[in-house]
């Protein structure tokens, strides 16, 4: 019953959305007597923020069609080279030879958002690196009859997805995958698996929550899993092809990670609003942009969400040495092979400081010379991946980084 409360209230609100801006184009169009006042500014300027705030938005392209190596205009090509029922490998193929360029798989979070979310972390690292990520599926676009995916099944996609691209690959994993990411460099690293990756590199990830707990740690571990199986959890409408599938809607994540910082929120579109008025397009189009990324959600499989906060946020299996992947016990002890950079934002109120941090320390195995720490001032979550901070800061400590350590 949730989801269809849902659906149908998204339908609605999309009819708003446009006319809403039927009538916003139509008082800033020349033609408009009510495009030269400022009443009629400002009434286009509130209907296009209403408009695109309530506007429903699918799942995003990643768009990034060319990139600049060595001064040079290279175009790029997604392709698809391992399809899986929940997930896509995709490679950004750059047409350009006669480079030896690391190659790099980005695992995308599964926590509510698409792949292209890491849209800005993939176009600063294409000019050099061979990049590959995990492009997560919809749960409610995957039929009932596939069956179920939970965190075990997640692991063994990132060790699938190893294998396929063989030695000397470089791992990103960006928050939520950081878990499943070190679970599988634990089981390559303890069986010498010829494929185990030559470095990991976890941004903002939940390896201790026990350290510096933030809200969303609080909220995952003062109620019992049964709280979360009963109160948010919901099942696909009939109309999607995952009908009946259990799910946790992409909504929910969304509303829960917009309460967090609602100020913030109010005021950047409040800030859309007047850069609008103003005629300031490019800076309300910034804003714009960024929103309706955030907005495109999507849906996890129950559970897989249910494990990971049981595992993850509850218990603390990991870091505690007790977590399992399919009967086998998960040991950081057992990483010795692949080197390990953990960077932190100082302002992360998702994952706090020193939960990535971690994930160097319970590696005891593993030689101090390949691990790296990189606490990034001033910057919260999304900036450790996205923005100008990583663009000019953070991804030239991942490139050198990687760069050290590939073998050829």
């Amino acid at each position: 019953m949730l989801y269809h409360v849902y659906d149908m209230q998204k339908k609605l609100f999309n009819q708003a959305s446009k006319l809403a801006q039927f009538n916003s184009n139509y008082l800033i169009n020349p033609l408009s007597p009510f495009s030269y006042t400022h009443v009629g500014k400002v009434a286009a300027a509130a209907l296009d923020v209403f408009a695109h705030s309530s506007r429903h938005y699918g799942k995003p392209e990643f768009n990034l069609p060319l990139t600049i190596i060595d001064g040079k205009t290279v175009t790029i090509k997604e392709e698809i080279i391992a399809e899986r029922s929940f997930c896509n490998l995709l490679h950004f193929k750059r047409n350009v030879k006669g480079r030896n360029d690391p190659k790099l798989l980005i695992v995308a979070p599964m926590s509510g958002h698409f792949a292209t979310l890491l849209r800005g972390t993939v176009e600063r690292l294409l000019p050099g690196h061979e990049v590959y990520i995990t492009d997560w599926i919809d749960a409610k676009e995957v039929p009932s009859e596939i069956g179920r995916f939970d965190l075990d099944d997640y692991i063994d996609y990132v060790i699938d997805f190893i294998r396929i691209l063989g030695p000397d690959l470089h791992l990103l994993a960006v928050c939520q995958p950081s878990v499943p990411s070190y679970a599988a460099v634990c089981q390559l690293n303890a069986i010498d698996d010829p494929a185990t990756p030559s470095s990991l590199t976890m941004m903002g990830g939940p390896i201790d929550t026990r350290k510096s707990p933030t809200a969303v740690n609080s909220v995952a571990k003062d109620r019992p899993i049964s709280w979360f199986a009963k109160n948010v959890i919901a099942s696909v409408p009939f109309y999607y092809p995952g009908a009946n599938r259990r799910i946790y809607p992409g909504f929910l994540q969304l509303g829960g990670f917009i309460s967090m910082n609602l100020s913030n929120h109010l005021m950047s579109h409040w800030n859309m609003f007047e850069h609008l008025v103003a005629g300031a397009g490019e800076s309300a189009q910034a804003t714009k942009a960024f929103y309706e990324e955030y907005r495109s959600v999507c849906d996890l499989p129950a559970e897989f969400y249910l494990q990971t906060v049981e595992t993850v946020f509850q218990k603390h299996l990991l870091p505690k040495g007790k977590m399992m992947h399919r009967d086998k016990p998960v040991d950081p002890k057992k990483i010795h092979k692949t080197a390990l950079l953990a960077i932190e934002g100082e302002r992360d109120d998702i994952s706090g400081l020193g939960q990535t941090k971690a994930a160097l320390t319970i590696a005891k195995r593993l030689p101090e010379d390949k691990k790296r720490y990189y606490m990034v001032p001033k910057v919260g979550h999304y900036g450790i991946f996205n923005g100008r901070r990583w663009r000019e800061d953070i991804a030239p400590v991942v490139e050198t980084f990687i760069r050290e350590n590939q073998s050829s």
